[in-house]
């Protein structure tokens, strides 16, 4: 019984902290950084010529 409980409630804090890590790897992202990184074509390469 005690064992039961015990696999219940690990599972249930592992489902709870893969969530929340997905939850903070994407809010951590870039929403859109797929757009800039198409509209820089030559300019993002002229930048590390200094």
């Amino acid at each position: 019984m005690l064992a039961r409980r015990f696999t219940i409630v690990c599972l249930l804090t592992s489902l709870f902290g893969m969530g929340f890590a997905m939850l903070v790897a994407q809010a951590g992202r870039p929403a859109r950084s797929w757009e800039i990184a198409g509209s820089c074509r030559p300019n993002c390469v002229n930048q590390f010529n200094r």
